[in-house]
């Protein structure tokens, strides 16, 4: 398997440093999206993505090259993100941050957001293994191999768990709508 970033890799595990930083806007965007799926903390993502790079930095020799470098470094956001997830206590969301939008757009907007939310409720319900397997294969579109190798799981593992996850979201989502109507 030839990656772009093997020779990279290598100059930097030989003592060029600072070439670590191209890694890192390479991949920066989709390490936070990822602690975001798992975190939904903007702060606390931020916080877990650049604590994995620098796992990722002080571990690379250990880098085997027989994956793409962005799965293993993938996993290790993942893994942080999780650790930090454990970590957590409660959260408190300010009323004061709350925005109101008013206008023909709002209804859409309050639609979309109201649709956004009830994913996000259902996704929530879900385990972690879930979650990420609906993120990476249809929010993310890696194909079934490369979320297998991010998720160290075997490729017909990952395709049973997206199908299941799926079923299983569907299900969350028929009784939060099925709840929410009983309340209207």
């Amino acid at each position: 398997m030839t990656d772009p970033d093997f020779e990279l890799i290598d100059k930097i595990i030989a003592g060029e440093q600072p070439l670590f930083g191209e890694l890192v806007n390479r991949y920066k965007s989709y390490a936070f999206t990822i602690a975001l799926k798992v975190l939904d903390n903007r702060a606390e993502a931020e916080e877990a993505a650049q604590d994995a790079f620098v796992k990722a930095y002080n571990h690379l020799k250990n880098f085997k090259k027989d994956a793409r470098f962005s799965t293993w470094l993938y996993r290790i956001v993942f893994n942080t993100a999780i650790s930090y997830k454990r970590k957590r206590k409660g959260t408190f969301q300010s009323i004061e941050n709350t925005v109101v939008a008013y206008g023909q757009e709002a209804e859409g907007l309050l639609e979309r957001n109201d649709k956004k939310k009830f994913i996000r409720q259902a996704m929530n319900n879900l385990n972690e293994a879930d979650k990420l397997a609906i993120n990476l294969f249809y929010l993310q579109e890696f194909s079934l191999e490369e979320v297998a190798e991010i998720t160290g799981m075997q490729a017909n593992t990952v395709k049973v768990r997206v199908h299941r996850a799926r079923q299983r979201l569907a299900d969350e989502l028929a009784v939060i709508l099925k709840n929410e109507a009983l309340t209207l």
